[in-house]
């Protein structure tokens, strides 16, 4: 750690984010998000909706179906698990 550094605050490298829905909840502290994007058809120039999944931890187990979310990436938590959850539903309205 950098020595101007305290030690409650911990540099971290840029992580990706992004935001989706919650789809599904899957056991205890995990959750499904749908995350989605927009792209150009490489042909015909229309924009297309391109959606994935991201098995979520939700530490609060707080989120429910339906609820807009933004996840972080993390280290791998488990076999499917490399996002965490930032924005509590309740925040984000």
């Amino acid at each position: 750690m950098a020595e101007n550094q305290t030690e409650n605050q911990v540099e971290r490298g840029h992580r990706k984010t992004r935001q989706g829905v919650v789809v599904s909840k899957s056991g205890e502290k995990t959750v499904v998000v749908r995350g989605e994007r927009l792209e150009r058809h490489p042909i015909y120039g229309k924009v297309v909706r391109r959606y994935k999944r991201y098995h979520v931890h939700d530490e609060a187990n707080t989120a429910k179906i339906g609820d807009k979310v933004t996840i972080m990436e993390t280290r791998p938590l488990s076999k499917t698990k490399r996002w965490r959850i930032v924005a509590e539903p309740a925040e984000e309205k």
